[in-house]
């Protein structure tokens, strides 16, 4: 599993998924990662709050190298807990996975966050979709600098990790019957979990290692509820959505409380009335309203923190008993108290903070911004587009897709920038650069 797709490309078979041996291969594909131009641009762009309001909150960046770390801290703590378990250390993830894996999980991200989503999904539905999950793998195997047809060129187990959703957009596509045609809201846009359609011989690739009958159960699709959705995930993967969870529900609180955006009351209704009694911080109910509404980042930051090692050793490995390839039957699972804990936090987040008024109007104002850009963008690529991308725009069938690949990875100064240059009056130069 560990050779590259460009070595596969050129006629090597594919090696089976095998453990974690192979670490330098792991290490490589983290510094890749690093060193990419999408990784540095989540620096400028938008985590929960607007970038460039604040030099305190978390960017797309800083939640990545915390969501790495926590994954990391995971890991280890799994490590330990069952050390004399030879089948479950033999497929956790090395370090440099896990990292590699974590850091690369948000880098598809356009800009204004899921405004900026929905908004490329607009464009987008009837010709392959567009998902941020979707577009990294779009930027690990085509559009990432370190090789011209492969991009990336990562192994195949950093972009299974990678890879939440292992379906294409075709597959689990349910709009409503009725798009909307106002421009003003297009909530009914906004798209499933999947991967591209664009990109199912990436998908085929990936899971080419695996035996038959565990790729086709991976990209099995759930019928059930509202939309269709992918039913598996691998371990890696788990593992490091489970730290992007905590992540959500614990540092991004910490923003929400160091910016006073919401009040004591509203954390006594919507956290402390709703814990069991029996949970972390319940039972420790005075040490955290002192410290995480203190005036100290000291105390507010040892709240926090408390939290996070509070999580990690409620984390435990699970078999599903549905594969027979181990990096894809073994999971991870909070304990039911922690799970619970942790989703209340997630909701107070998303409700005082994600669903506030000034929140999203700056998320509407991102998404009206993106739908522009790419309108005028596509009707007029050979006045506005720059000439490596006007290139590839001439060169391939799928032009709308070049356009869409070119605006998810502008960052959100970038895209007003560009907005700026393109329809006020008084901005731009000639020697502006695009």
């Amino acid at each position: 599993m560990w050779e590259s797709r460009r070595s596969y490309q050129h006629g090597n078979a594919p090696k089976a998924f095998n453990s974690n041996s192979a670490d330098k291969d792991a290490q490589r594909d983290r510094a890749r990662i690093i060193h990419s131009e999408a990784f540095r641009r989540l620096q400028a762009k938008t985590q929960v709050l607007g970038v460039g309001e604040h030099d305190f909150y978390r960017t797309r960046l800083t939640h990545s190298l915390e969501v790495a770390q926590i994954g990391s801290g995971i890991c280890e703590q799994l490590r330990e807990r069952y050390a004399d378990h030879a089948d479950y250390l033999e497929w956790l993830p090395s370090l440099s996975q896990i990292e590699a894996i974590c850091l690369a999980h948000d880098m598809g991200h356009p800009p204004f966050g899921h405004g900026g989503e929905v908004a490329l999904n607009y464009y987008m539905h009837a010709k392959g979709g567009f998902e941020g999950n979707g577009q990294t793998l779009r930027i690990m195997a085509h559009l990432g600098e370190y090789s011209p047809q492969h991009g990336l060129d990562l192994t195949r187990r950093t972009m299974l990790g990678v890879l939440k959703y292992p379906v294409l957009h075709r597959d689990v596509a349910c709009y409503p019957i009725e798009l909307a045609e106002c421009s003003s809201n297009i909530d009914s846009y906004k798209p499933p979990k999947c991967i591209h359609d664009d990109d199912d011989s990436v998908l085929a690739w990936v899971l080419s290692a695996l035996p038959p009958e565990d790729a086709q159960l991976f990209r099995s699709i759930n019928t059930e509820g509202s939309r269709p959705k992918a039913c598996f995930k691998g371990f890696d993967t788990a593992i490091m959505e489970l730290a992007d969870d905590i992540s959500y529900g614990v540092h991004d609180l910490e923003d929400v409380l160091a910016l006073r955006l919401v009040t004591e009351r509203a954390w006594q209704e919507d956290v402390l009335n709703k814990l069991s009694g029996n949970d972390v911080i319940s039972k420790a109910l005075d040490f955290y309203n002192r410290k995480l509404f203190s005036e100290s980042s000291t105390d507010r930051k040892h709240a926090i923190s408390r939290l996070i090692g509070y999580f990690l050793p409620e984390i435990s490995i699970v078999r599903q008993q549905r594969f027979a390839t181990p990096l894809l039957d073994l999971q991870v699972q909070l304990s039911a108290e922690a799970s619970a804990t942790l989703q209340i936090l997630k909701d107070f987040v998303y409700k005082h903070v994600i669903r506030r008024p000034e929140v999203q109007t700056l998320e509407y104002k991102g998404q009206q911004l993106v739908m522009k850009l790419f309108a005028v963008l596509r009707d007029n690529p050979e006045r506005l587009l720059p000439p490596v991308v006007l290139a590839r725009y001439q060169q391939t069938a799928q032009q709308d897709r070049v356009i869409c690949d070119y605006v998810a990875g502008m960052t959100d100064s970038y895209a007003i920038k560009l907005y700026q240059k393109i329809f006020s009056p008084d901005m731009g130069s000639v020697f502006d650069r695009l």
